[in-house]
């Protein structure tokens, strides 16, 4: 009886729910043949229609990121490429298109929301949780590989750099549009900020708004924006493919990562835990790194360097999850958590870059379109020969083990999404010590690489 009753209720539901959708269709059915406008039919608001796109975006991405080709896949980056698919079109007018539509009005203010608070909420989530992750080991294994680390993300970034200078010195594009070119191959938006401000500085006492509109300044962000996605497709397919080009047992290789990682085990028993979720502890390393990231160094050249949103947090996610406590308060964070955190933040990174990506890419191939080609091959190169360089010195010279020296990769590249696809790559959080070892140096080399592109040549 009670089976019956259930199979009943079930029913019900779902001739409720057809009912519901009939009558929707019906009704578009009936505007459409009427000729009415979208705005019978539906009302969006600005708050509705953003995240409509979002969502879509998101569906998609990961839809696209599932496909597996011969073991390959793109993974969450399926959504960077989606989202800049979306970029693209809410740059055409669409007319009265309801959501796209709506977008291409504002489409820059739209951008700016999705490469602003989206992304940067994102890189927050993703960097916050990777430093919490890897903060238990880090410093033993930091001490031991200290040389290496260095030694690795100076080659990377010296080789993609020497690539840019090439660049700069065979053609006629001059050096901001390398520079910008640069920048976007590592992915790195602080590289990109030290490139603008060195130009500003080349040109004391003149009004910004000026300076901004010189080709000098314009053709950085034309040359990320150019340089950008490859730059994120290229190490995330680099850290999947090699595994499998070598055919190494990856059961071997995560062993060999743990054995080098000297894993250490705390007892944090008797501590005050304030909520069972961890949110408070995530939330006050966050607050630590922004200021941290905010603090600015001065350097030679009368500029600054700061580590910004991704150092600054990442660091001190570092040294929380290393500690684990202040004083009797558990900072620990439970490790469903800081997965869950890890891939919202790293889909949201990927959903603003890639939109934002997406309406400037528009903008650079209209205002420039001779410069793409040259762009793209000399942005492909200052990825892909860093990523080889480092990886024969890492593997073969420094006899490190090959998830070890991939998660140095992803550091030396300040490439936070193949990071995620490293981890996923190789079913272990381990290899977010690697690249949290390597990321500082890297980000520091690469912001006075794009500085003295500008100033010296």
């Amino acid at each position: 009886m009670e089976n019956q009753n259930k199979k009943s209720f079930k029913w019900l539901w779902v001739t409720i729910a057809a009912v519901v959708v009939s009558a929707l269709v019906a009704w578009c059915v009936y505007n459409a043949v009427s000729k009415n406008s979208v705005d019978t039919v539906f009302k969006f608001s600005g708050t509705a229609v953003l995240f409509i796109l979002v969502f879509v975006i998101v569906s998609l991405g990961y839809l696209l990121g599932s496909i597996t080709i011969k073991g390959v896949n793109l993974g969450t980056a399926g959504v960077f490429l989606v989202a800049i698919l979306f970029g693209f079109l809410c740059t055409l007018d669409f007319g009265s298109v309801a959501v796209l539509g709506a977008f291409h009005t504002n489409v820059h203010s739209v951008a700016s929301t999705m490469g602003g608070p989206i992304q940067n909420l994102g890189l927050i989530m993703f960097v916050g949780s990777v430093g919490l992750i890897a903060g238990p080991n880090f410093f033993k294994n930091l001490k031991k590989n200290f040389k290496t680390y260095i030694l690795l993300g100076a080659i990377i970034i010296l080789s993609s750099t020497a690539v840019a200078v090439l660049f700069t010195v065979c053609t006629d594009f001059g050096p901001g549009f390398w520079a910008g070119i640069l920048s976007g191959a590592l992915t790195t938006t602080p590289g990109f900020s030290a490139a603008q401000e060195a130009v500003i500085s080349k040109y004391p006492g003149i009004d910004l708004s000026v300076i901004k509109e010189l080709p000098e300044y314009v053709n950085i962000t034309i040359g990320h924006a150019i340089a950008y996605p490859f730059g994120v497709v290229g190490v995330v397919l680099f850290v999947q493919l090699m595994p499998k080009i070598l055919k190494v047992d990856m059961e071997k290789e995560r062993l060999l990562l743990k054995i080098g990682g000297e894993e250490e085990i705390k007892d944090y028993k008797g501590l005050f835990q304030i909520e069972p979720f961890g949110i408070v502890p995530i939330a006050i390393s966050v607050v630590c790194g922004l200021i941290l990231g905010a603090i600015k160094i001065p350097l030679f050249d009368g500029s600054s360097f700061s580590l910004g949103t991704t150092g600054g947090v990442l660091i001190m996610g570092l040294i929380f999850g290393h500690f684990g406590k202040i004083g009797k308060l558990s900072l620990q964070v439970p490790e469903s958590t800081l997965k869950l955190l890890r891939e919202f933040g790293l889909m949201l990174f990927l959903l603003g870059a890639g939109f934002e990506g997406g309406v400037k890419l528009v903008d650079a191939i209209s205002k420039n379109p001779e410069l793409v080609p040259f762009g793209f091959i000399g942005g492909a190169l200052m990825t892909v020969v860093p990523m080889i360089v480092g990886f024969i010195l890492a593997k073969y010279a420094m006899k490190m083990p090959l998830l070890n020296a991939l998660g140095s990769i992803t550091g030396g590249m300040t490439s936070t999404p193949a990071l995620g696809t490293l981890i996923g790559t190789a079913k272990t959080e381990d290899v977010a010590s690697a690249y949290a070892s390597t990321y500082p140096i890297a980000l520091v080399l690469v912001v006075l690489a794009c500085q003295l592109m500008i100033t010296l040549m």
